[in-house]
């Protein structure tokens, strides 16, 4: 790294690359995009003259060795995250991968222990941790808001999974399992993240829509679950409930709702997100009076725009010091990033715990995946 800036590539071509990371940093003035890699050479050509970034690749394993680089982001499909993100560690690079960061307890946690003994970087966005609903209800809860937790239920309701398509997503072997990876992984780390550790999981999958049996190669596929339910006991004799489903049908702009609910000995609090233009909190501790609402301080939403929670949502990413920028400022001050790898490798644990729950029919003790 030369005079505080960092060298970043990004491997993935995908629009979630366009979307938010090449924006964010873009954004930056200590981050500089000197290389894009992807499978179609084309397609991340595109990419790259429209980010003005000198350098494209389809070999991630050649860009490693050769683009002269500080760090990576991995923005590909999951089955591919634990070989880049092993080169990239073994090259001495910083590393943001997206979650789930593996396919495997085993391999999550291999890239966990590999950047820890090389003091590199990690980063994981788990991005519905960075908006602001979610950062004043940890400041609240932080603060004994609910005094003792006592149970907390939380659904993410999203319909990309209605019409039956073949999604790389729903395909076991690239992406693991399908929704309870894809959006129970965020939901995991929020729950972690506001009541600590959860010590057992008893989870169910649903299959409810059918899809095509062959993939687009026409091979067979194992199909991954399109919706989630589990129950969570926590350490600290707290209860709880996620469920997440890609089979809602839900009228906003981004076609999902989050719902979210804490009690416990001294309060309530209830969190929604339209996705369109409601993003609220809401509370009562006891003594009080009614639930009423309680509005986002100035703090949390810092210079990001509230008219829409899209807007919200690009702007802590791209404009905020959150995710990609965090991870950027942490290189550059060798400062603590989080959530890292530690943090990916545990929630792939639990959602290890809930694939057992479900083919085995049975509660599982999360201690007891060691692989």
């Amino acid at each position: 790294m030369t005079s505080n800036i960092v060298s970043v590539a990004v491997v993935g071509s995908s629009w979630w690359a366009d979307a938010m990371h090449l924006p964010a940093l873009a954004s930056h003035p200590g981050a500089r995009t000197v290389a894009i890699c992807g499978r179609m050479r084309e397609k991340a050509r595109k990419l790259a003259d429209i980010w003005d970034v000198p350098q494209v690749y389809t070999d991630y394993g050649e860009m490693i060795e050769n683009a002269e680089l500080d760090a990576i982001v991995i923005a590909t499909p999951n089955d591919s995250h634990y070989p880049i993100a092993m080169k990239a560690l073994r090259h001495g690079l910083h590393v943001l991968c997206e979650k789930p960061i593996a396919l495997t307890y085993a391999q999550a946690r291999e890239m966990a222990e590999a950047a820890e003994a090389r003091r590199l970087k990690t980063l994981v966005p788990f991005t519905y941790s960075f908006m602001p609903t979610a950062r004043y209800l940890k400041e609240l809860i932080d603060g004994a808001y609910l005094g003792a937790p006592y149970h907390l239920n939380m659904r993410y309701y999203t319909g990309f999974a209605r019409d039956g398509d073949y999604l790389w997503r729903f395909d076991r072997k690239i992406a693991g399992s399908g929704i309870l990876g894809d959006l129970g992984s965020h939901f995991l780390y929020i729950a972690e993240w506001l009541f600590g550790e959860i010590q057992a999981i008893t989870c169910r999958l649903g299959f409810t829509v059918p899809r095509p049996p062959l993939d687009p190669a026409g091979k067979p596929y194992e199909v991954g679950d399109d919706s989630c339910m589990l129950i969570l006991e926590f350490d600290n004799g707290a209860q709880g409930m996620i469920h997440c489903t890609a089979l809602c049908y839900e009228d906003t702009p981004f076609g999902q709702t989050h719902h979210m609910e804490f009690h416990g000995s001294d309060g309530t609090l209830y969190s929604f997100t339209d996705w369109d233009k409601i993003q609220q909190v809401k509370g009562a501790r006891v003594g009080e009076g009614m639930i009423r609402n309680l509005p986002i301080p100035e703090h949390v939403w810092g210079g990001a725009r509230r008219d829409t929670v899209h807007n919200t949502y690009r702007d802590m990413f791209r404009s905020e010091d959150f995710m990609i920028r965090a991870f950027i400022n942490g290189i550059i001050n060798d400062a603590d990033v989080s959530p890292n790898f530690q943090h990916g490798a545990r929630i792939q644990r639990l959602l290890s715990a809930a694939a057992h729950s479900h083919e085995t029919g049975r509660r599982v003790e999360v201690a007891s995946i060691q692989a």
